[in-house]
């Protein structure tokens, strides 16, 4: 019984931003619980490379290369994926990008690319998965928030103000969509080992400042983010909608 609540065998599983970082591990566990994962990116050769060592270690994957900012391409791609591949029973909203600089520095060119991409693509990909998903009456939509989905830091206001964003819209899925059996949440990283993060990584200061401030010491480690992911895209969650499930340590439960 416990086994069948975590059990995603039989399902189609779309993540954009997939074919590296955070989107690339959370792919990884979801087609280890049995879905068969669509990896997205920009890079029709990373996500190739990617699909075949899914498929190198035994599990289902394929490709989709396709621009989530564009919603040409985005409503071509989802329609592409629902004849010739299967109904995407899940879909990751996880393509996200960082640019650092002080806000009375930051250019309108820089807040358009960090709204566009990170909060923009999930209302674009969301809307033309969730028709197919209204129709079925089933499905999962988990968008990735952040720690900054509550919390600011200077240098990284567009981010802070697309992932809270983010937070707001997966709130305002679940008000329209929860009707139609759909549950839409959201996982909240904390402060993790990425590609996004290396630069503070490094930094020896601010390692130490984060890990005096998060009740569990120590930087997040991105297989953590998976078993979160799993939950929210498995029966388990049937009845858990509106949620931002945040993987951080307790960092955003103290002061």
């Amino acid at each position: 019984m416990v086994n069948s609540l975590f059990d995603l065998s039989g399902k189609f599983a779309l993540l954009t931003g997939s074919s590296r970082g955070i989107g690339k591990h959370l792919a990884h566990g979801l087609a280890e619980a049995g879905a068969t994962v669509i990896i997205n990116g920009m890079n029709p050769d990373t996500v190739d490379a990617t699909v075949k060592e899914f498929r190198d270690e035994g599990l289902h994957a394929v490709g989709k290369a396709f621009d989530v900012t564009d919603s040409t391409a985005v409503n071509n791609a989802i329609a592409d994926i629902e004849s010739t591949v299967g109904p995407i029973d899940i879909l990751v909203n996880n393509a996200g990008i960082q640019r650092r600089t002080p806000l009375l520095e930051c250019d309108d060119a820089t807040w358009e690319e960090v709204m566009t991409t990170n909060l923009a693509s999930v209302f674009k990909v969301s809307r033309a998965v969730a028709r197919h998903m209204v129709e079925r009456k089933q499905g999962k939509i988990i968008n990735t928030c952040s720690i900054q989905s509550e919390l600011g830091r200077p240098t990284i206001a567009p981010y802070a103000a697309s992932k809270g964003g983010v937070k707001m819209l997966t709130k305002n899925m679940c008000a329209e969509w929860a009707p139609h059996n759909i549950q839409v949440n959201g996982l909240g990283p904390g402060y993790f080992a990425t590609e996004l993060t290396a630069a503070l990584v490094e930094d020896a200061e601010f390692s130490s400042w984060l890990c005096k401030r998060t009740p569990a010491g120590r930087w997040g480690d991105v297989e953590e983010l998976i078993g979160g992911a799993v939950f929210l895209s498995a029966p388990a969650s049937n009845f858990v909608n509106g949620h931002i499930l945040y993987v951080d340590g307790g960092m955003s439960a103290v002061v």
